[in-house]
């Protein structure tokens, strides 16, 4: 039998740029299940990503998920794609086993909290203020520059790295400081600044539900070792409840043990771990 992918319309863009096409997985022609594909503009067209694969009930354990995959990585060499991305619920114990099998590794983890009634308290030792513009400007460059060594070190090419970092803060702040939604904290000790957090409003940080997202939190490396990450996720929080939010979000990458622990220590839990692989 052969299992092949049949788009059911044409490739979709959006205003940014954005690829995505719908496909039906078949056996013999018969459609056997699905496959959602897509490229984001945040990462630019050499990233795609399997946004969905489906088998129907009666159609699985016969292998037809791991050929589907195989032929969706096809497709997104087609498009010119050179890495493939694709996230798995923690649940998903036969897709974990899938991935894996296929040759793709774990780039980090998504976690969520549902946040209790009343904003925390920060430790008595530390106050927060927002950044002011010369220090946007200057964690902005240091952010993207971090951002881009996480994937150089997971093997991405230097030059695209930077360019994907750049792309995405680009995307995610538009107007800097003054994008709506967008929250830039600065958590100061003995009047110093010792770490900053990013955190935003988002429309799906669970499907169907608006909640914070943190996108970025660092404490300065001299001051590390201190509780100082603690207190920062505690000031998310404060950001999160001061919108109006109940539900708040992150991504960790894969082998921050420290942070992971911190923020399971909070009560974060983990709800999809995120995949990638190198198309050759």
């Amino acid at each position: 039998m052969t299992t092949t992918l049949r788009p059911t319309g044409p490739i979709q863009r959006d205003e940014s740029g954005a690829a995505s096409r719908a496909y039906d997985v078949c056996v013999n022609g018969r459609p056997v299940g699905s496959v959602l594909l897509a490229t984001d503009a945040g990462t630019g067209p050499s990233v795609g990503y399997v946004r969905s694969l489906t088998i129907d009930d009666a159609d699985r354990r016969r292998g037809r998920g791991t050929v589907a995959a195989l032929a969706a990585e096809e497709v997104l060499r087609g498009w010119g794609c050179t890495e493939a991305r694709t996230s798995v619920p923690a649940d998903g114990t036969a897709a974990l086993r899938m991935v894996s099998a296929l040759g793709y590794t774990e780039r980090g983890r998504n976690m969520l909290k549902d946040l209790p009634d009343g904003p925390p308290p920060l430790p008595g030792a530390v106050e927060a203020r927002p950044m002011d513009e010369a220090e946007f400007d200057r964690w902005r460059s240091k952010a993207v520059a971090h951002y881009a060594e996480e994937w150089i070190a997971r093997g991405v090419l230097r030059e695209e790295a930077l360019t994907r970092s750049e792309n995405l803060h680009r995307t995610l702040l538009p107007e800097g400081l003054a994008t709506p939604g967008a929250e830039l904290y600065c958590l100061v000790a003995e009047d110093t600044v010792v770490g900053r957090v990013w955190v935003a409003t988002r429309h799906d940080v669970r499907p169907g539900e608006q909640g914070a997202y943190v996108f970025d939190v660092e404490v300065a490396e001299e001051h590390r070792g201190r509780g100082y990450g603690r207190a920062l996720m505690l000031l998310a929080e404060r950001i999160a409840r001061a919108a109006g939010n109940t539900l708040i979000g992150l991504h960790v990458f894969a082998g921050n043990t420290p942070a992971q622990r911190l923020y399971e220590s909070l009560g974060y839990r983990t709800t999809h771990h995120n995949f990638v692989k190198r198309l050759l």
